[in-house]
């Protein structure tokens, strides 16, 4: 699950703490569980507000009960159809970024996402069921102070953050050292000193921090 967060202006964070723009988000997956513990860890990230819902019905009734409409976290399967045809209904409401949860890793699910406009494709694992896939999403971003991991977002060079845009594209290493000339080693290298600065070396964890840093859009 990813916070989106566009930076405004170019002005560098004070030195006495970094602070974030509040944002909004919607939740909608099947399980009260995984629901749940999904709208935590957005709070937790600087949401102001979450509106949570079950199905692709309660998702459209509730999609127009907020002022602003910032991040939209579906699940890519609910009961009463698919989440990836829902996330493009919400960008017609102003719900301007996505973010599609699925536990498959198939190429074409993934590819409609991001023709449909997500920005963020998240592959879940797929054992254990859904207690045992969500309650893993909130602890290593927790690992550190948020404060902290914003900071480290602020300390990436310039390469890092081209490395880790191609990332939050959905590029593998091997497409990101093509884009950007680079061998697959040294795509390596950069991917390694981003996890030591974010504090996490899970590639969705990082797109998380540095999103919501504003660093990476």
């Amino acid at each position: 699950m990813t916070a989106l967060v566009e930076r405004h202006g170019n002005t560098a964070p004070g030195p006495q703490s970094v602070r974030a723009p509040r944002f909004t988000a919607m939740v909608v997956v099947a399980s009260p569980f995984v629901r749940e513990t999904l709208a935590r860890t957005l709070r937790s990230l600087g949401a102001a507000e979450v509106v949570e819902a079950s199905s692709l019905a309660e998702a459209r009734t509730r999609a127009l009960g907020t002022t602003s409409r910032d991040l939209a976290v579906v699940d890519s399967s609910l009961p009463d159809g698919s989440g990836i045809a829902l996330v493009r209904e919400l960008r017609g409401l102003g719900w301007v970024r996505g973010l599609v949860l699925s536990s498959t890793e198939d190429p074409y699910t993934v590819r409609a996402a991001l023709a449909g406009g997500v920005r963020a494709f998240l592959v879940t694992a797929s054992s254990g069921g859904p207690a045992a896939r969500a309650s893993s999403l909130p602890h290593t971003l927790a690992a550190r102070p948020r404060a902290a991991r914003l900071t480290g977002a602020e300390a990436l060079s310039g390469r890092e953050v081209e490395v880790l845009q191609l990332v939050a594209d959905g590029r593998s290493n091997k497409e990101i050292g093509e884009a950007l000339g680079l061998s697959a080693l040294t795509v390596k290298s950069h991917l390694a000193r981003i996890a030591r600065k974010l504090g996490t070396g899970d590639r969705a964890e990082m797109v998380v921090v540095a999103m919501r840093a504003g660093v990476v859009v």
